[in-house]
């Protein structure tokens, strides 16, 4: 027997191991199960090429546990170690520099493991022993035990071993008796060994029998040696890759397509990536795409490796460039995953490119469940979006879809403003803004759909651009001054649309946290006596404030909301109104008038002498008449506007025109709703 230090001046790996790495201290399974799938297929190669006569034939890696003895055990039938061997590989670890990498990365341990073999020192993690005993592939070899208790010393001494290859018995201690659980090793198993490229065995495979869970006599095999991303797409069928998405994710819908990577220049890269069915959300889920390293899991957790938009992504990627065993930080920044991302990022544009190009019939069934992962790839990733131009497609409220290019022909007729500006008229809702949308389409407009999360944040990218062309919500104006041709004309007088204002504007909600601005503009007879509108930029930062929850758009989320009453000058009904208005109040409107002009008048002409002095030059005569001609002013104004105000609150037709108008927005309810059908039955008898 011969008794021994490990070979490392430092004193500190054990209590680094066991302390910065305890968060994830289950990775010690996978490490362990890692070392014996290489041992194991070391020894296939050297099978292969006839350096030995071990059989491989039923080669495969067992892990078991025994909860009474507290022990965890890996075994494998793999290339197995010598006495010199297990000093080499685990005793003698000082190797040059190590001491100062141990003090380098005492704080990041993850950056540790894995490093210089390192990998076997994580079952140090849960274990307050570990034994080894392993026998040699070479012939005529000593079966060997090592075992070391957590401190620099350990063991070596010769042992029996019938076969070639190596066991790792793990004594558990108290603070990981945890993993003396069969649920929680199959849980972790399956989390990291599920595709491991040599059979891994855990127990024995179960079966229902006269009413309960019975063991067979068939080894429980937890991983597919052999999954879709390892193989050729030219040996890989469709229901292959839906078979596989399935085995990835049992309970999801059915993906959209896939894209098969296979790549081995300038870097080696295999996998597969599934476009899924997205909603109205950007669902960014960390646990859609699986990381792996020569079919080990890595992480699932790959914002930052791959970019944003891939996020959106489902399925696997695997790569040896991947560091299996560092820090996300240090993946963030490695050349070779940063290579990687951007050409996943290319095959993706291509892909799509490729379906749009060889069925465009199919692409566009499927837009609406992929625009939004398109979407977000064109706002986040400059190389994405100069490459999406060529398949990114606008739908509009006719369910026909157009490339960028096509759709500009469609509209730059009719479309074209007095400015020369392409208008791209939108709607978010067709049912909410079912009139606006019918009201363009009579005037020959053409009206898209954009209504997703992404669109205001899509408009402003497309607009910045391309300043010649210009966004607009169908709802955003009254249809003429959607697209503006010439400088409209308004028959209504200045003094008429100041006596209607407040008419109108005493009959907007006041209690629901919405200001109404009062607008008039001549329609045409045959529109609609009210429009609301919404202020484009006002909306459109508001938009963008719920997406972003937050930061400094939250200036505009903050902010009441703004809507325009527009009211049309043309319509006989408003008329009415204007005409009731006269013959209510004309008298006593027609004496405030002609008493403000000439109070107007005098003020004018007060101001007019004082025109080329300096204030101390002004009579304070003067000064005092002005300040009471103002007063005057605006006590008479005050007045008139309540006036107008009071028979507005009585005018039963102008509170209904209002009303209908809040209706068609959806803006009309609870006791405003039963009041508008109360007086509606009303006047109709």
């Amino acid at each position: 027997m011969q008794k021994g230090k490990i070979g490392v001046s430092s004193d500190n790996l054990f209590p680094i191991i066991k302390k910065f790495l305890y968060s994830d201290h289950d990775i010690f399974l996978r490490e362990i199960v890692s070392n014996a799938v290489d041992a194991t297929q070391k020894l296939k190669t050297l099978a292969a090429r006839g350096e030995t006569a071990v059989s491989v034939e039923n080669a495969k890696v067992r892990v078991s546990f025994d909860a009474e003895k507290k022990t965890i055990t890996v075994s494998d039938n793999g290339i197995g170690m010598t006495a010199e061997e297990v000093e080499k590989y685990i005793n003698q670890i000082a190797f040059s520099g190590a001491n100062e990498f141990l003090d380098k990365y005492k704080n990041d341990a993850n950056a540790i493991i894995g490093h210089f073999g390192l990998g076997f020192y994580s079952s140090f993690m849960v274990s307050h022993k570990v034994e080894v005993i392993t026998k040699s592939y070479k012939e005529g070899a000593q079966a060997v035990r090592w075992e070391c208790d957590g401190s620099p010393e350990y063991i070596l001494e010769d042992a029996e071993r019938a076969e070639v290859g190596t066991d790792i018995i793990m004594y558990v201690n108290e603070e990981s008796e945890e993993f003396l659980d069969k649920a929680r090793l199959n849980e972790i198993l399956n989390k990291y060994c599920k595709f491991l490229p040599v059979p891994v065995v855990f127990g024995k495979k179960t079966d229902w029998k006269d009413g309960k869970e019975v063991e067979t006599e068939e080894d429980n095999q937890i991983n597919d040696v052999a999954p879709a991303w390892t193989k050729k797409p030219v040996d890989l069928k469709d229901e292959d890759y839906t078979s596989f998405y399935r085995q990835l994710y049992p309970f999801g819908d059915d993906p959209l397509f896939n894209i098969h990577l296979n790549v081995d220049y300038p870097f080696e890269l295999t996998g597969i990536l599934y476009f899924p069915k997205l909603k109205n959300t950007v669902e960014v889920q960390k646990n859609k795409i699986q990381l792996y390293c020569n079919q080990v899991f890595v992480t699932d957790s790959v914002e930052g490796i791959v970019p944003d938009f891939l996020t959106l992504l489902h399925g696997v990627i695997d790569s040896p460039d991947i560091p299996l065993n560092v820090s996300r930080s240090y993946l963030q920044s490695d050349s070779n995953v940063k290579k990687i991302s951007s050409h996943i990022t290319k095959k993706v544009a291509d892909r799509l490119q490729e379906i749009y190009k060889s069925n465009r019939e199919d692409f566009e069934k499927k837009w609406d469940d992929l625009k939004i992962f398109i979407e977000y790839g064109m706002l986040t990733e400059e190389k994405f979006e100069e490459k999406a131009q060529n398949f990114f497609l606008f739908k509009n409220v006719d369910g026909k879809y157009f490339t960028w290019e096509e759709y500009e022909t469609l509209i730059k007729d009719n479309q074209t403003d007095k400015d020369g500006n392409l208008v791209y008229l939108y709607t978010n809702d067709q049912d909410e803004q079912y009139t606006f949308i019918q009201d363009a389409k009579n005037k020959g407009y053409d009206v898209l759909i954009m209504d997703d999360v992404l669109s205001a944040h899509l408009i402003n990218k497309f607009e910045q651009k391309d300043p010649k062309k210009r966004f607009v919500r169908i709802d955003s104006d009254v249809v003429n001054n959607l697209i503006q041709k010439e400088e409209e004309s308004d028959k209504l007088s200045w003094k008429e649309r100041e006596e209607l204002s407040p008419v109108f504007q005493a009959v907007c909600p006041a209690n629901n946290g919405v200001h109404y601005q009062v607008d008039f503009k001549p329609m045409g007879e045959s529109g609609q006596p009210m429009v609301i509108t919404r202020n484009e930029f006002m909306r459109r930062m508001k938009d963008m404030s719920k997406l972003q929850g937050g930061g400094g758009m939250n200036f505009y989320g903050d902010m009441p909301e703004s809507l325009n009453l527009v009211v049309n000058t043309d319509h006989p009904l408003v008329k009415k109104v204007l005409a009731e208005k006269d013959a209510v109040l004309g008298g006593d409107l027609g004496k405030v008038n002609e008493d403000l002009t000439a109070l107007k008048a005098e003020q004018d002409a007060l101001e007019k002498a004082k025109e080329g002095k300096k204030d101390e030059e002004v009579p304070a005569a003067e000064k005092e008449k002005l300040d009471d001609l103002q007063t005057k002013i605006s006590t008479l104004e005050s007045d008139k506007r309540e006036r107008l105000e009071a028979f507005g609150k009585d005018n039963k037709l102008a509170k209904q025109l209002v009303d209908l108008a809040l209706l068609a927005n959806g803006l009309l309810k609870g006791a405003d709703l039963d009041k508008f059908v109360r007086r509606s039955v009303e006047l109709i008898n």
